[in-house]
């Protein structure tokens, strides 16, 4: 049979590529849009403990504007992972536009996500006080939720105080075989010097739930690999690992542009008694209290309801069962509050609940992939949570605040 021709790929053949991502890059990309409000924001928060100043030697700073827009696009992509946004800066467009050729590891992203946090919440506060000087953002109405987000730690982690006791004989004697073997502090010593923090920390936290929760018949029981999750009912009716995320949002029930004016990670597993702490926050955050306060029935407890009352907010949350089956006498506000609940118009206005807050919910879990963290421990998670508000709030208001 004749030959077949075949063209095969000559890999000694030079190429010349011209290659400008800012040509490739199409003017109104959000990766432009983000990095165009970023760079209106003060950053200097970011650089308070940066050693490398004029006049003194030291490793430069990568532009913390870069890896905050880096991270505020990834979020909007659904990307939580460092290691992903390394991998997306070598061929991404939007990302190779962010760094320009400006070298960032997955190591420093990290850092700059879970090392920042007071920094990450007072930028927060600057974004919503910008908002409130424009008139973008009204306080007539707050609605609050929260959402079981998975914890980067497994179920057989999990492990009651005489395994953790053993766990921590077997991590001492790794760290000495370790400490035996190794010339200076590397990367095998560090490594098991965290693991034996993680199980004593471990180990302090099951006697703190003994004493709290006075276990009879069931022994409690903590994470090796993050001490601070607990076990905890998900939306999909399974118990697993996880963190509890709180947020509140302003808006207006007609619609338009939320707004996310308080985040409160917790790792408890119910949302009773989250209304005080959480209007503490919001006023911290935006210097006054809100006029509404919308939340659902399993928020319902006195002293928050009371609280809110002493501030003068009102409240407007439904009425459980058991709170109209009740016979016991109850403070005034909490009086008022069940008779409130009767008026047609306070139920028309408790309708909003939902598409404000439950709305942003699922976008932070869908559209931002905040269905699980990566990061462990409380503070850690907290960064995660207010970066993702910050994210949301900056693409909810990105022309507005540069107009």
């Amino acid at each position: 049979m004749p030959k077949v021709r075949i063209v095969e790929p000559d890999h000694q053949q030079i190429e010349i590529r011209f290659d400008d991502p800012d040509i490739v890059l199409p003017e109104d990309h959000p990766a432009r849009l983000l990095f165009e409000v970023v760079k209106t924001l003060d950053l200097r928060r970011f650089t308070e403990k940066a050693k490398a100043v004029e006049g003194r030697a030291g490793r430069t700073v990568r532009s913390p504007a870069m890896k905050l827009t880096l991270w505020l696009y990834a979020i909007s992509q659904g990307i939580g992972s460092a290691r992903e946004i390394e991998r997306r800066i070598k061929h991404d467009d939007a990302y190779r536009w962010i760094c320009r050729k400006l070298p960032i590891t997955h190591h420093a992203l990290s850092r700059f996500r879970v090392g920042h946090g007071e920094a990450l919440q007072k930028l927060m506060v600057d974004v919503l006080g910008s908002l409130l000087h424009k008139g973008l953002l009204s306080l007539e109405r707050v609605a609050q939720d929260g959402t079981r987000v998975r914890a980067s730690a497994s179920a057989p982690s999990f492990r009651r105080l005489a395994s953790l006791e053993a766990a921590r004989e077997q991590a001492e004697l790794h760290l000495k075989a370790v400490l035996a073997e190794a010339d200076d502090e590397g990367a095998a010593v560090a490594k098991a010097r965290e693991f034996k923090a993680r199980v004593e920390a471990a180990i302090a936290t099951v006697k703190e739930l003994q004493q709290q929760r006075g276990y009879e018949k069931k022994e409690a029981r903590a994470s090796t690999t993050d001490p601070d999750a607990r076990v905890m009912k998900m939306p999909d009716g399974g118990f697993r690992p996880g963190y509890n995320f709180q947020y509140a949002v302003a808006g207006d029930e007609t619609g338009g542009p939320r707004t996310i004016v308080g985040v409160n990670v917790t790792n408890v597993g119910s949302d009773m008694g989250a209304i005080e702490p959480m209007i503490r926050d919001v006023a911290a955050n935006v210097g006054c209290f809100p006029a509404l306060w919308l939340a659902d029935a399993n928020h319902a407890r006195h002293a928050c309801l009371e609280y809110a009352d002493r501030v003068g907010i009102t409240v407007l949350m439904a009425v459980p069962d058991y709170e109209l089956k009740g016979k016991k006498a109850v403070s005034d506000p909490v009086a008022r509050w069940r008779e409130r609940m009767k008026d047609p118009e306070a139920l028309r206005l408790y309708r909003a609940r939902a598409g404000l807050v439950e709305l942003v919910n699922a976008q932070e879990k869908s559209r931002f992939g905040l269905n699980q963290v990566l990061v462990r421990g409380l503070e850690k998670v907290t960064s995660v949570a207010v970066l993702g508000a910050l994210a949301f709030n900056l693409l909810q208001h990105a022309a507005a605040l540069l107009g």
